[in-house]
This record gives C-alpha cells, structure tokens and sequence, in this order.
C-alpha cells in the first residue's frame, strides 16, 4: 500500500503551520512535509499569472518528494490556482477558503468581518461565498501589512498591534459578532486580536475544517495509513528556518525544520 506517503502541506510562507497543526493534531500517525515558500511571500499582492505558477512549482516539489495528496494551506493560492492544479496534476487537492458560511449562519448582530488577503477578497472563488451573506452586513477588510510582521516573527510587537486597532476598526464600528480569518497566517495572531476586539465577537479560521476534510479525502481514497508508528514530520522553508522554528516549538522534538531550494 502507497498509504504511509506523506501529506505534501504548501503556504506562502510559514502560516499554513497553523493549518499542518490541525492536521497533525486529527492524523497523528500521518506522515508529512510542508513547504514554507517564504521567499515569495505574501501571495495577496501578487498577479493570479504569478500565484498559479508558485502553485504548480510548489505541487512539483511535494510530487518529487512523493507526496499521496496535497493541502494548498493558502487562502490565495486556493482561490486562484486550485482549479488548475486538479486539472493538470492527479492526485487529490484539498484547499483552505474563509470560513465564511458559519459564520453567515451564526450571527446574531447581522454583521460580520473578513480579514484576509487582496489576493483572496478579489478571487472568483471568494464571490461564490456571498451566496451565504445576503442578509448579513460584510465588512472586508485587507490585512495590509499583517504576513510580512508574523513571517517575521513579531507577533506580540507594537507595529502588529497598532495595524491590527487600524485593521478591526470598522468592524468595531459596524458591531460584528464573527471575524473570520482569511489567511492562514492570521490565526498566529488570536490573541492579540481578543485583546483588541469586543468580548463578545467570536474568532472563525478554517483550521479545523480543513483538518476534517483531508481525513475524509483519505478515507474516500483509500489513502489513510493504518500504521500506528512515530511519523515523520519534515518542514523545508527557502528562507530562514527562525520563523517556523518559533512557531512550531511545542513540536521541536518530532519535527525536522530545514531550508531548502524549490
């Protein structure tokens, strides 16, 4: 059985890590490789020409490492470039996109906030999502400046806070009761935005979603593996590793971080 290949994890720098501990944390025996393509981040601002062909250079690099599927943990490559990997590669794809029906489903204020990517905001893919906001007020907002800080590692610095009071304002304005995180970097920065917005809103990522549905494509493609041993759990970024090291350091001992060219 192909079942104890690897899960190839890809991001446009070291947030998809928010994703992988999803699904390390539902799979444990699964074993893994994520790549940090943290030379080319952010994503968000880049042209959809540019998005699809990181895309397929980072598809490319978890096939030859003999990778059985593959989680696009990136709100911007998944809107802009997931249709065309499926098509040109064959094996299964699972993307990450704004968990924004429940929270469409779940508000009492009738409100809602988005922070994500312009890359994400202004995707085909994230118009189709308005089906479930008809009713409901949407306050999108771009976190302008957000990934280079925690790509950076400066999650708790003055810089971030002030660009998160500037980034949560108009939502503070418009009462939201749900932020939704349109990008996989931004769930690094939780707890400093409780500490910026009302009690009572309620913080929404897709972590967990996603982590549910990679069980179930593996269950569906007979991809799952049965065997119950330590997994390897290798992470290659093509910057430095600092960053992902920091990030992933309840992890320190089972994991291998190491900068690599891709």
């Amino acid at each position: 059985m192909g079942n104890s290949k690897p899960i190839g994890v890809f991001d446009s720098g070291v947030g998809g890590s928010s994703i992988w501990k999803e699904i390390h944390k539902l799979l444990p025996f699964e074993n893994t490789i994520y790549l940090a393509d943290s030379k080319n981040a952010p994503y968000g601002n880049k042209s959809a020409e540019e998005i699809i062909g990181l895309s397929i250079k980072n598809t490319e690099a978890l096939l030859a490492l003999d990778c059985k599927m593959i989680v696009v943990a990136c709100n911007t490559a998944t809107t802009n470039a997931i249709s065309v990997l499926r098509e040109k590669f064959d094996i299964p794809f699972i993307g990450i996109e704004p968990a924004i029906k429940p929270a469409a489903l779940q508000t009492v204020s009738k409100s809602i906030g988005i922070l994500a990517t312009k890359g994400t905001l202004s995707s085909a893919l994230f118009s189709k999502s308005k089906e479930f906001t008809r009713d409901i007020s949407v306050i999108e907002i771009i976190g302008e400046g957000l990934v280079p800080l925690i790509e950076a590692g400066k999650l708790e610095s003055d810089e971030m806070i002030l660009l998160l009071k500037k980034h949560t304002e108009a939502m503070i304005a418009a009462k939201v009761d749900y932020v939704v995180l349109g990008c996989s970097h931004y769930p690094y920065i939780i707890p400093q935005l409780k500490k910026i917005l009302p009690e009572n809103v309620k913080i929404i990522d897709s972590g967990e979603a996603v982590a549910k549905q990679t069980l179930s494509i593996l269950l569906k493609n007979n991809l799952l593996n049965t065997e119950e041993k330590t997994p390897t759990l290798q992470f290659y970024t093509n910057a430095e590793t600092d960053t992902l090291q920091f990030l992933l350091k309840e992890y320190s001992k089972k994991i291998s971080v190491e900068k690599k060219d891709f």
